[in-house]
């Protein structure tokens, strides 16, 4: 994922309710082939689980709908309760388990099943089910646990159309951002086609699905009225190392509110924390946000991420005994030194480590001209051109139409003598100052990290100072979401206020940390006017440019 450039991909035209429908047609598989589906059936021991852990006035129903049935667990599971719903329609596209399904029926004649032979995507559940039964109504099952960007690397054809749900701005929406879950498809069919029957939704999915559900809900007005996440062990029970849930909301117009209850285990008793939106945006700890909330706004200086290539084999360089730099393969890289910069990785930025990588940089601004490299850099061009089956064969589409050799995240902060860095790739938010090296070569980071760049090292000791506060650290930690591939982003840090940040710490305190911090790197600094978090942000708008 890289987030920093500008321009749109795609547009939503039609944000009704309607609209929303549509679009989620759109987007799902219209056929299923073999891995293609990303389906897990689920054990007849967790489906039990399962219905024991819905909500106490939700486990008698008149009329249960399993949107992907699969081999029928859940069904079986509902048809072998002491009181069984009164009707159950499943829906699978798959005709393999349609027929496994139908072949066990027949020993239970109580309950009306309707099995349907079709793509979900294919019917409109609020007319399309012909429902014999009124009351309560379930909806429980397991859909495909498969995104988009995974059946691309399959190579499957049956990609669904892409549109741009969350409306990302080009390179987020080419690089990551835009991926998006089947199952994120099948909740939102589900909560507007069958909103009027107010029905209880229990589905075993992705965490990350049901955070983005959540969201989705509140984004589009869509009436959730409660919700639980209780999580799931995905390796134990399907082998997969998935961070997986069971989501259960209820739909209904009373009491609309987007926040979920979060159980460490599908049997918890109690809720470890609870998510929600708050003020528009997803929080991953409401309680623990709260305490923080005063500098949740808009950070007045810009985050950058660090430089992006996709081909580390040849553009990342390290020394080897003799103390010559190699590539990856173990080959000698002998290049004109001006393109070469110390590199520390997010990795290397988290354990404080000192730079102990090289990598190449071709340009030193967004879109500048590599052909000039032939002239200025013989050397240099003679090597990409060796590996130029790596360079051009590079999979994003960031480098489509492009001068070659190029690169992401340069200009002129890229190389700024002082960086306050953090990765985002780790749980716990460490921030660095990182300086130029012995040799005045700025540090060059990689596309896991974010940072500041400055000028001078007063008010990048008072930055570093800051972010570490325990303040800071509350609320990055009560908003951002551990287990997600990158926990801490660009769209994260922004939303921190930096004069905010600054006023909540007692003056003295901020000279005695910035001092130290100035004292411990031995170079010169200056004195600052501390009396306002707006002059020192004035001051620290200054230093960046």
């Amino acid at each position: 994922m890289y987030d920093t450039a500008d321009g749109a991909l795609m547009t939503l035209p039609d944000l009704t309710l309607e609209g929303l429908k549509v679009e989620a047609r759109q987007r799902v598989l219209k056929t299923y082939s073999g891995n293609d589906l990303g389906d897990f059936q689920t054990p007849p021991l967790l489906v039990n689980a399962i219905l024991k852990a819905l909500p106490a006035q939700e486990r008698t129903y008149s009329r249960v709908l399993e949107p992907t049935c699969g081999t029928g667990n859940f069904v079986f599971a509902l048809l072998d309760q002491p009181e069984p719903p009164a009707e159950i329609h499943a829906i699978e596209v798959q005709h393999g388990y349609v027929q496994q399904v139908l072949e066990k029926l027949p020993r239970y004649t109580a309950t009306r099943v309707i099995v349907q032979e079709t793509n979900l995507f294919d019917i409109d559940l609020q007319s399309q089910l012909a429902w014999e039964t009124t009351g309560a109504l379930l909806v429980i099952g397991n859909p495909p646990w498969v995104t988009n960007a995974h059946l691309g690397r399959l190579g499957s054809q049956n990609l669904p159309q892409k549109v741009n749900l969350k409306r990302l701005k080009g390179i987020h929406a080419r690089t990551g951002d835009a991926n998006f879950d089947i199952a994120e498809s099948i909740w939102l069919k589900l909560i507007t086609e069958l909103s009027v029957y107010t029905p209880t939704i229990a589905l075993l999915c992705k965490i990350s699905v049901a955070r983005n559900v959540l969201q989705y809900a509140y984004d589009f007005g869509l009436p959730i009225s409660q919700a639980s996440i209780r999580k799931c062990n995905a390796k134990r029970w399907f082998g997969a190392s998935v961070d997986a849930c069971l989501f259960c909301l209820k739909v209904g117009q009373a009491n609309v509110h987007y926040k979920a209850e979060l159980y460490a285990d599908i049997d918890a008793n109690e809720p470890i924390s609870s998510l929600g939106v708050v003020n528009g945006r997803l929080t991953g700890d409401v309680r623990r946000y709260h305490a923080c909330a005063n500098i949740d706004g808009e950070c007045s200086l810009d985050w950058r991420q660090g430089i992006k290539h996709d081909a580390a084999s040849v553009m990342e360089l390290s020394c080897d005994p003799d103390g010559y730099l190699t590539n990856k393969a173990g080959q000698r890289v002998q290049v004109e030194p001006e393109y070469i910069y110390p590199l520390m990785k997010g990795t290397d930025v988290f354990k404080g480590l000192a730079p102990h990588r090289s990598v190449i940089v071709t340009q030193r601004s967004l879109g500048e001209d590599t052909a000039r490299l032939q002239q200025v850099a013989p050397k240099l061009w003679a090597y990409l051109e060796a590996n130029s089956n790596v360079l051009n064969n590079r999979k994003s589409s960031i480098y489509t139409n492009r001068p070659r050799f190029s690169l992401f995240g340069v200009g002129p902060y890229a190389f700024a003598p002082y960086k306050v860095v953090v990765s985002g790739l780790h749980k716990t938010p460490v921030f660095r100052l990182i300086s130029a090296n012995s040799d005045q070569r700025p540090v060059m980071l990689d596309d896991t990290c974010y940072f500041l760049p400055l000028q001078e090292v007063t008010m990048a000791a008072l930055l570093v100072f800051v972010l570490n506060h325990e303040h800071c650290i509350n609320f990055l930690t009560s908003t951002m979401f551990a287990d997600a591939k990158r926990p801490i982003t660009k769209k994260l840090l922004q939303r921190i206020q930096l004069d905010a940040l600054i006023n909540t710490i007692p003056t003295q305190t901020l000279r005695d940390g910035i001092e130290t911090i100035v004292q411990q790197r031995g170079e010169p600094g200056y004195a600052l006017r501390i009396d306002a978090g707006e002059t020192l942000i004035t001051q620290l708008l200054c230093a960046q440019r």
